[in-house]
């Protein structure tokens, strides 16, 4: 048995995170994914007691393109999952791709200690990451 390097989430990340508004247009948010070239957006908190949401395309696609509604009157809130998986920076990534499985999801927000959004990270990010690691050890 191979012994795996400790890598953090934080490590293999996307550290930029792009947010928007829960009221705000799906319009909107495709605009801003086509401008940043994402393909998700973190759906702001409304307070500290909130918890934080997410848009991904495909939300997209099921609630507004297959259902023939029209993008400047479906709002983010309609669409999005929420609440969304967090996971902590320091986090080791064979920890957070078990969770990610566990709930069927692909990708979760990374979170510091104050709950403040600092990255996004995906299976593909931790799988590839691990592998590597792993080819080197």
């Amino acid at each position: 048995m191979s012994e795996h390097p400790y890598i953090k989430v934080e490590e293999v990340m996307s550290p930029k995170v792009y947010t928007i508004a829960a009221k705000a247009t799906v319009r909107e948010a495709v605009e801003m994914m086509r401008a940043n070239g994402v393909s998700s957006l973190v759906v702001e908190r409304r307070d500290e007691q909130d918890e934080f949401g997410m848009l991904v395309v495909a939300d997209i696609a099921r609630g507004v393109i297959a259902e023939n509604a029209s993008p400047d009157r479906v709002n983010v809130y309609e669409i999005m999952s929420k609440p969304v998986l967090t996971v902590a920076a320091e986090m080791d990534i064979r920890y957070a791709v078990r969770l990610l499985v566990r709930f069927a999801l692909s990708r979760a927000v990374v979170i510091d200690h104050d709950r403040r959004p600092v990255g996004i990270v995906t299976l593909r990010d931790m799988v590839l990451s691990h592998d590597a690691a792993a080819d080197t050890a």
